[in-house]
């Protein structure tokens, strides 16, 4: 083996010799039929707020849960946070052999699983005040993927729709990716929960799409 040849230029050369890259579109999602993914809607308008959503595609137990709108950003909050997310995104993406994507005006695929991080995100910063939106996401960038996770789905259960701003979990994460001293204790806490999935091997984003 050749001394340059680096274990991540060894799972490239593994996967490019596997054949091409699954087809994906906006940010990482299956060109499959009707998969979970989120939906980032971005209005054409400067001063209108964007809306994610997640879609559960075939996975859903009716028509009638097939769609949960999980948050509403107005613009300015959105705007502070679209360039690292994509940033984020795009390296993540990139690791896999994956296309990377941009955010565009109108609706934006994303992988079911970075739509839950993303999620993470806009819920902590939401009501949070502007001048600390960079603290947000400087922690949120902190943070394991595994992490981001588990904390959706911690909020997600009781918080988790546009409706639920400013109770439970979604207080819970203002605070703790808002503030320097809270998201100093939240990260130990975090990682305590989810000890088990966190000493594992980060998960490939399809890890359980079937």
């Amino acid at each position: 083996m050749p001394q340059g040849l680096t274990a991540g230029m060894m799972k490239r050369k593994e996967r490019d010799d596997s054949g091409p890259a699954k087809p994906t579109l906006g940010f990482g999602v299956p060109a499959t039929s009707d998969p979970h993914h989120f939906k980032v809607s971005i209005p054409p308008a400067n001063s209108a707020k964007v809306q994610i959503s997640e879609y559960l595609g075939m996975q859903a137990s009716s028509d009638e849960f097939a769609v949960m709108d999980r948050v509403v950003l107005d613009r300015p909050r959105w705007t502070a946070i679209r360039s690292e997310v994509q940033r984020a995104f795009n390296a993540r993406l990139k690791a896999h052999g994956l296309k990377i994507s941009a955010w565009k005006v109108g609706e934006n695929p994303v992988d079911r699983l970075l739509g839950k991080e993303l999620c993470v995100l806009a819920w902590a910063v939401e009501d949070l005040e502007m001048d600390q939106v960079p603290v947000a996401v400087r922690n949120w960038l902190a943070l394991r993927p595994e992490e981001r996770w588990w904390l959706f789905g911690m909020t997600a259960m009781a918080t988790g729709t546009v409706k639920d701003a400013g109770r439970g979990w979604r207080l819970a994460l203002r605070h703790a990716l808002g503030d320097v001293a809270q998201s100093d204790l939240m990260q130990p806490r975090a990682r305590r929960q989810i000890g088990k999935v966190s000493n594992r091997p980060t998960l490939d984003l399809f890890d359980g799409e079937n």
